[in-house]
């Protein structure tokens, strides 16, 4: 039998040290704990894939919480399931104890397996909300500080009248990418992107 942690956190999320030093306090090997680093619209995630590979019947996963698992009220049901039917591997919620699959293997114990089912589907709900919330209160911010004349996002960069030209130069060796870079004053990845937006411009064109 094998214990292993979970830890999701987004970009630029600052909880990942927090969720560390809980796996640690249970012991959980550092091989054995699984890191996903994850932007708010990215939810690829390869270490759980991982993962879940490697459970067998008889592991134990412990994850800080349940949206640990999914995104939403639906993909959280759907992976506890999996891992606690599917796989037949049990399950700790650190933040939330009775969540434990494995005060739950008497199948006599039915109440308590009753019990724990409505907890968690009532949890997911509340992390589906919760997430739901959180993006209605920051388009909120969002609008309102447009209303009020503010720009949001990055500014939009200027180029210069003779981009066409640079470009051109470049290409043909008379200008150094250096050059071309300060004369724009942008960095080389924004370079490269509007010049393939550029190109594309002038093929659909032609």
């Amino acid at each position: 039998m094998q214990i292993y942690g979970y830890v999701r956190v987004s970009s630029t999320d600052q909880n990942e040290e927090r969720q560390l030093a809980a796996m640690r306090s249970r012991e959980i090997p550092p091989g054995n704990v699984f890191v996903d680093k994850l932007s708010g619209k990215d939810f690829d995630r390869p270490a759980y894939q991982r993962l879940i590979r490697k459970l067998k019947p008889g592991d134990m996963l412990v994850i800080p919480s349940i949206d640990r698992l999914g995104r939403n009220y639906e993909e959280i049901l759907e992976q506890w399931r999996m891992i606690t039917r599917k796989k037949q591997a049990d399950i700790s919620v650190i933040d939330f104890p009775l969540l434990d699959t494995r005060s739950q293997s008497d199948p006599q114990d039915l109440t308590r397996r009753f019990v724990a089912d409505l907890v968690l589907q009532i949890l997911a709900y509340v992390a589906q909300k919760e997430r739901e919330n959180i993006r209605r209160r920051q388009a909120e911010g969002i609008a309102a500080a447009k209303a009020m004349g503010k720009r949001w996002g990055r500014e939009k960069k200027v180029f210069p009248q003779d981009f066409p030209q640079l470009c051109e130069a470049w290409e043909n060796g008379r200008l150094s990418c250096d050059a071309l870079l300060k004369h724009c004053n942008m960095k080389r990845s924004t370079f490269y992107k509007h010049l393939r937006e550029y190109r594309n411009s002038i093929s659909q064109k032609s």
